[in-house]
């Protein structure tokens, strides 16, 4: 059964959510893993595909968005999208999305990241007795700032 990871940041800036994201996608590639960065929109996609290259100045994690034209575009280790059908096979979820993506149930390990914003820490309540009340084993991880 999958396991969901919520990660709360202090911080209310959006920018500070990404980042999160990119730290947590570096720490799961370092470890082996294949991580697929769920998104609302394109725009959101692009911000990431842009930070992953420069959150931190010694950090490397290929990449690549999952509406690229490159045929091996669903293969990279960590990809970035609003895609629901995926052909790769990867492991992590990490959801930056406002809503549950349909197909969570595919990956091993969900990360949820909230925001300091309140209404972002309200959707997140949603989320979490949506997982809490259908069984799945959930962590939540209280970020300094």
């Amino acid at each position: 059964m999958t396991r969901v990871d919520f990660y709360l940041t202090q911080d209310p800036s959006p920018q500070q959510r990404h980042i999160t994201a990119c730290r947590l996608v570096e720490k799961a590639f370092r470890l082996g893993h294949h991580i697929y960065l769920h998104t609302d929109n394109a725009e959101q996609a692009r911000q990431l595909d842009d930070l992953l290259w420069t959150f931190h100045n010694t950090s490397f994690v290929p990449h690549s968005c999952s509406d690229a034209d490159s045929p091996t575009a669903n293969y990279s280790p960590v990809m970035i999208g609003q895609q629901h059908h995926l052909d790769a096979k990867h492991d992590v979820l990490i959801n930056l999305a406002g809503e549950i993506p349909d197909f969570f149930t595919r990956f091993e390990r969900v990360a949820e990241i909230v925001g300091g914003q309140e209404e972002e820490r309200e959707a997140s309540r949603k989320r979490f007795r949506y997982y809490r009340d259908r069984g799945y084993a959930l962590e939540t991880h209280q970020l300094a700032k």
